[in-house]
């Protein structure tokens, strides 16, 4: 597999975290009543939005190849 396809596929994997955020988002603020299960996915949220984040910017910094 090429640099430029293993770049492709990790920044998939960095909008599926972000997604994956989006959604635990979601679900903690209109979803859930339980404070234990709002704590761990919120803790899921900001896991996902950080490490989609780095990813990213590895992304993005790491420049273009050819």
């Amino acid at each position: 597999m090429s640099v430029s396809m293993q770049k492709m596929w990790i920044s998939i994997i960095g909008m599926g975290l972000f997604l994956v955020a989006m959604f635990a988002i979601y679900i903690t603020r209109y979803k859930l009543k339980n404070k234990f299960l709002k704590i761990v996915t919120s803790i899921v949220a900001w896991l996902s939005l950080i490490v989609g984040g780095i990813i990213m910017l590895y992304i993005v910094l790491a420049g273009p190849t050819y």
